[in-house]
Formats: C-alpha cells, structure tokens, sequence
C-alpha cells in the first residue's frame, strides 16, 4: 500500500461522509448516524477534504503524502482547538466528544500514514 491509495480511500471517505450529513434520514438531531455533529458547513469541510484527497491523489503519490500529512495535521489542529472549547471549533462548526475523538484518530491516521507509507509512484511533487 502507498500513499496515493490511502489518500484514494480517504477521500472517498470523507467525500461520503460530506455528502451523508446532508441526508435527513441519516442526521437526526443534527448527528451524522445519531453520533457526530454535523451542520451545513462542517458537511461542506467533509467534501472539501475529500475532493481535495482525490484531486491530489490523481497527481502522483507525492502529493498524497502532502495531503496525508498536511490534513492530518489540520485535523489535529480541530480536535485540540475543539477540546479546548468544548462544543465548537473557532465558533465556526459545532462539535461534541465524538468528533473530537474522531478528529483525534484521523490526525494520527493522516499524518502517520503519510509519513510511514512509500509515495512510490516516482513522481515528485514540486
């Protein structure tokens, strides 16, 4: 396994993850499968991720291991800042223990993926 496909699944991922917080049916009381918060922002966040992965993705192994490590580190960024304010991120999406805890183990699989996993295509990003 290389970066560029841990980058394919992660984007897919999230893409799915973005495109579900919007389904009624799956966000009863605003919580993606009863669990995580999700809102009209945080979904579009989700896609953004997630397009963004398997855009860069497609440009070569390289580039996924900067999209690895560098949301990695952004999603580590929002689990402190959202443990630190406890039901927000920057009082722009809604969190709650669940999507810290998430946010928490995205970072650690992003940003060591990234930096465990070959790019391994021999194609260098500039």
């Amino acid at each position: 396994m290389n970066t560029k496909t841990v980058a394919y699944v992660f984007g897919a991922v999230f893409t799915a993850v973005g495109i579900l917080g919007f389904v009624p049916a799956l966000t009863p009381n605003g919580n993606l499968l009863g669990l995580f918060h999700v809102g009209t922002l945080h979904n579009i966040i989700h896609l953004a991720s997630g397009l963004v992965a398997l855009g860069l993705a497609s440009m070569g192994g390289a580039y996924a291991k900067k999209y690895l490590i560098g949301f990695g580190a952004v999603y580590g960024l929002v689990a402190v800042v959202g443990l630190v304010q406890g039901h927000t991120v920057l009082g722009l999406i809604d969190v709650n223990a669940a999507d810290n805890i998430l946010h928490i183990v995205l970072a650690l699989a992003l940003v060591g993926s990234g930096l465990v996993l070959p790019a391994d295509d021999g194609i260098a990003a500039k």
